[in-house]
């Protein structure tokens, strides 16, 4: 099992979490973005620069994800391609997206997306806080506990 991560938008906390998660369970963790990144120095946890073009991240992890392998994303086209390919997907807030909850998501975001071209400013969504990091880190945990060897 490796661990994906769609760096260029995952907020720096969460991206800590994977960090501490990545040396502790010694998984190998790539954080891939189209703009240079710092990551620890580790065995374990590395980096892949894109160009910058449209989601040439998403590209890049879709091409590369293998079933059983953690995306963390929240982008919903991303997240579903990943899903397609037998990948697991966990946003930055720790919900879990599925087969079963990934086709109302995107079809919610293309309405979303439909609004805004229309003049609709809704706003994003609300910063990311202490309990997100707490349900993101929790779900982590599950995720890798049932991934182990042995």
């Amino acid at each position: 099992m490796e661990i994906w991560v769609d760096a260029d938008a995952c907020p720096r906390p969460i991206k800590e979490i994977l960090f501490r998660a990545a040396e502790r369970c010694r998984l190998p963790l790539i954080l891939v973005a189209n703009q240079p990144l710092r990551t620890p120095p580790s065995p374990y946890i590395r980096s892949v620069r894109v160009g910058s073009g449209l989601d040439e991240a998403d590209r890049e992890i879709v091409r590369r994800v293998a079933p059983g392998d953690l995306v963390v994303t929240a982008d919903i086209p991303l997240a579903a391609a990943v899903i397609d390919r037998g990948g697991v997907v966990l946003d930055p807030r720790g919900e879990l997206l599925t087969a079963d909850n990934i086709r109302e998501r995107l079809t919610v975001r293309n309405l979303l997306d439909e609004m805004r071209g229309s003049g609709f400013e809704g706003g994003g969504p609300p910063a990311l806080g202490p309990k997100d990091r707490q349900a993101f880190a929790n779900r982590l945990d599950s995720l890798l506990a049932r991934h182990r060897p042995g």
